[in-house]
């Protein structure tokens, strides 16, 4: 498998290791800067020749990309814009396998599917989500937890999120999902849902040890989505038998 490189930041620098060492091979980067990479570097998706595009990079980057014709299979794990970003590669899907995930992990897909269990056995708890990252992450709150948000506020009707309350003079309301961001130093990333009623507390909480479970995600989506066809995928619907 050729693999092109979308980004050459920290996540596509391990990728590009754990590629090597399966097997595949690099066939070149699109770095959009001034970013040096023992690879060819490319202004286009489509000029590597690459059997599918892995971008571990930012909306500035990948959207221009997007905006002509692209036939090569894509992998995006960028976070930020991300309703601009999905749409974008939902029209993409329609002449090729696009696979999109805000958290590359299959763990935190696991994660999510485990919150909208308990979003219909707790209804009565109040729900406080918050994540924590390395004091380099630049989005706030991170793609996942938009991700694992999204799904709480499609599970509790008339629910909104509150990101900030102090400004705010008043007791919590049932109806708010407190949202909190933590950044500091060189926290991979975590992920917690708490639940919370008189006298217990219930959480779910996802914890990133090391990077690498990022791109081994991204490699592994990548290495089947090459024989897919066209059509938007998730951590949902990308292993389904067809």
């Amino acid at each position: 498998m050729r693999i092109l490189l979308i980004g050459y930041g920290t996540m596509n620098r391990i990728t590009a290791r754990l590629a090597e060492e399966a097997g595949y091979e690099i066939a070149g980067v699109i770095a959009g800067d001034n970013t040096t990479a023992p690879y060819p570097a490319f202004d286009s998706i489509d000029a590597a020749g690459a059997d599918v595009a892995i971008d571990f990079s930012h909306p500035d980057l990948i959207l221009p990309l997007l905006e002509g014709g692209v036939k090569t299979p894509l992998v995006i794990a960028t976070t930020g814009r991300k309703e601009e970003l999905v749409a974008v590669l939902k029209e993409k899907s329609a002449s090729l396998p696009v696979f999109f995930s805000a958290n590359m992990s299959y763990g935190v897909h696991v994660m999510n599917s485990l919150l909208k269990k308990a979003l219909t056995m707790l209804e009565d708890f109040d729900l406080e989500m918050v994540e924590r990252h390395h004091n380099r992450k630049v989005d706030a709150p991170s793609g996942t937890l938009v991700k694992l948000l999204d799904t709480a506020l499609d599970h509790r009707e008339g629910s909104y999120p509150v990101y900030d309350r102090s400004s705010m003079h008043e007791k919590r309301r049932k109806e708010e999902i407190g949202v909190s961001a933590i950044r500091g130093g060189s926290i991979v990333g975590t992920h917690d849902c708490i639940f919370a009623k008189d006298d217990e507390v219930i959480e779910i909480s996802h914890q990133a040890q090391s990077k690498e479970i990022f791109a081994n995600g991204a490699l592994k989506a990548a290495a089947v989505l090459v024989n897919r066809p066209d059509g938007f995928y998730d951590y949902n619907n990308l292993f389904e038998e067809r």
